[in-house]
């Protein structure tokens, strides 16, 4: 039997896509090995964000070459959407694919093992229109599900480079989202993550068809789902009636991960981010006043091109300000073929390392003082992971809990009173019904 290795960078996108390509090679009669084992096909999924995720895209290719000279070596994604040309230079790659055609792989592998010349299947990502249809098998990380039902953007925000290699926005038919959901409460499944490369425009495309409620709330229906999950969403594509209608599905989990960048408007209108603060803030006060236990976190990038010590003092204190409930935080990356490569006014590395450890240590302090709202009260806790003697899941509203058990607790759905804020999470006990 032969066997396949994946190697995947970025996103959980990228992990989805990864997730469903694996699953045609079993199909075929391929045995999925870890990536560190010696194997006959290697698949790297590749991510262009940032400058640092090409170079670490180009390190595991030659990685996989080095391990067994003889596989087929695989690469696609972003940056083969990006930079084929840059990956062919690299001796051993013999596929190249770019981000369409993935449901091709097995095939384009198995030709190139059959003959001598490299297989390259790039088009002009600017020119699709529908989405692509991989295989019906989601994202498995730990209990949770990721279904991918959208592709694409067409934002353009000023340092991304997203939008040039996914292109246009293509929604997923809402049958074909309903047969995987179907699958995976099948397989036992209790949460699914909706996810898309932007979510919030799902169905944007589609001439008087289904939106992003009408997929929730149809998913909301099938039996053995028991939490829907968004994966990322911006703040200006919540509507108020959007917001109360997810307040009334019962499996609708009261977490929101809204991208902010800047809590400065200069700043936001150098990134094309098409929100002011106070708009924001707006939307961000009124899902808190319909939903009271949501949980929002958020992006911010510190070190954009221009951003002054008053800029980034307005982001800090635009963050205590709403208190979300915790942050990614990202220094700012020139990656070229973006207009913020460009910018004059480019911020030395040193800075941004200091902000960026400011807003670190800023999170930490939010993320407990969410939790610490919560002591004492009883939540259904989705348990996914034992580390010691703790087994560790989350609340709906994305609150990490451990439990002292000896009982094996993956996929269980059970009532926890949270008992004490710990450093990372909450102490609870688990209710006996």
């Amino acid at each position: 039997m032969p066997k396949v290795a994946f190697y995947t960078l970025g996103c959980k996108v990228n992990q989805y896509e990864s997730d469903a390509m694996a699953e045609l090679f079993k199909e075929r009669g391929y045995e999925l090995v870890d990536f560190n084992d010696v194997a006959d096909v290697y698949v790297i999924n590749t991510c262009t964000v940032t400058n640092e995720g090409a170079r670490k895209s180009r390190q595991i290719i030659r990685q996989a070459t080095r391990r067994n000279p003889g596989a087929t070596v695989a690469v696609v994604g972003c940056y083969a959407q990006m930079n084929a040309d840059e990956i062919l230079q690299i001796p051993g790659v013999d596929v190249v694919v770019g981000t369409k055609d993935r449901h091709k792989i097995v095939d384009l592998v198995e030709r190139a093992k059959k003959g001598d010349a490299r297989i390259v299947d790039v088009e002009d990502i600017m020119k699709v229109r529908t989405f692509e249809e991989i295989a019906f098998k989601g994202y498995r990380q730990r209990t949770r599900a990721f279904l991918k039902i959208q592709e694409g953007c067409n934002m353009f925000c000023s340092y991304c480079i997203i939008p040039y290699v996914r292109g246009p926005v293509r929604s997923r038919p809402l049958d074909s989202i309903l047969k995987e959901a179907e699958n995976l409460a099948k397989d036992g499944f209790k949460e699914i993550v909706l996810t898309g490369i932007h979510l919030g425009l799902y169905g944007a495309d589609f001439e008087n068809g289904p939106a992003l409620y009408d997929v929730i709330e149809k998913l909301s229906k099938i039996e053995g789902i028991k939490r829907i999950r968004l994966s990322s969403i911006e703040a200006m594509e919540l509507s108020d009636d959007f917001i109360k209608k997810l307040a009334a599905v019962e499996n609708f989990c009261h977490h929101f991960h809204i991208p902010l960048q800047s809590g400065s408007d200069r700043i936001l209108k150098l990134m094309n981010r098409r929100y002011t603060v106070s708009e924001f803030e707006e939307r961000i006060q009124f899902i808190k006043k319909i939903m009271p236990d949501v949980a929002i976190t958020t992006d911010v990038i510190v070190g954009f091109p221009g951003e002054t010590d008053e800029d980034f003092e307005d982001t800090r204190e635009f963050i205590e300000k709403i208190e979300f409930s915790r942050l990614h935080v990202f220094k700012f990356s020139p990656r070229k073929g973006t207009p913020a490569a460009k910018m004059p006014e480019q911020v030395p590395a040193e800075l941004k390392e200091k902000r960026s450890r400011e807003l670190i240590i800023l999170s930490k302090k939010l993320e407990r003082n969410f939790r610490e709202k919560f002591v004492g009260k009883v939540i259904d806790v989705l348990f996914e992971e034992r580390d010691g003697d703790i087994y560790f899941g989350h609340t709906g509203n994305y609150i990490k809990v451990g439990v002292r058990s000896g009982e094996e607790l993956r996929n269980e759905l059970l009532k926890v009173e949270l008992i004490k804020n710990e450093d990372e999470f909450i102490l609870g006990n688990i209710k006996k019904i």
